[in-house]
């Protein structure tokens, strides 16, 4: 399997990294080149998926996957990408090799916190999240979309509010759909 070099692949984070409008072509341009990268499936699911564009993501996201089983951070992406679709068993499915990391692999406190944070056990919830955070020095991005459903869950606990218009509490609210919430927020910044 031939990859993208480690220079063009700079090149194009550096693209997605600055939104620029051709980001996707890019991508697609090197995927005709090297159709067999993991990397560029993940970055064109990325992309897709802050373009909220739910069906190329997961298919981009899941042929990253099935390319290269042991590219952990687009296994979690993935199983995050169906989470906040509403594909909880699906997600936990697509986590289950992340379970099997060592105790300490940041990936795996996120799949356990987020599994917990499905069952709304959001203090369990919580304490792997944020045990997962602490373990994570590689990737400040996903870290800061952790600390936002972190304070979903806090909320959540506490009842207070969401700032909706309509008042409504977060307690009232499933774990997914504040998991809903955080993706639609997230994707909207991007």
């Amino acid at each position: 399997m031939e990859l993208c070099s480690d220079g063009e692949m700079a090149a194009l984070l550096k693209a997605v990294e600055r939104e620029e409008e051709d980001d996707l072509a890019a991508v697609d341009s090197a995927l005709q080149r090297f159709p067999e990268d993991p990397r560029l499936h993940f970055m064109r699911g990325s992309i897709l998926a802050g373009r909220q564009q739910p069906l190329p993501a997961h298919t981009a996201l899941s042929r990253a996957v099935d390319l290269a089983p042991d590219f952990h951070l687009a296994r979690y992406q993935l199983g995050f990408f169906e989470l906040t679709s509403g594909e909880v068993d699906q997600a936990l499915s697509t986590w289950g090799p992340l379970l099997r990391l060592t105790e300490d692999a940041y990936l795996r406190r996120f799949a356990e916190g987020l599994t917990h944070l499905v069952r709304d056990e959001f203090d369990r919830a919580v304490e792997r999240l944020e045990a997962g955070i602490a373990a994570n020095s590689e990737n400040e991005p996903l870290n800061q979309d952790i600390r936002m459903l972190i304070a979903a869950c806090e909320n959540a606990a506490t009842g207070q509010t969401n700032g909706s218009a309509h008042g409504e509490s977060t307690q009232d609210k499933s774990a997914t759909s504040i998991l809903l919430g955080q993706f639609n927020r997230t994707a909207g910044d991007n």
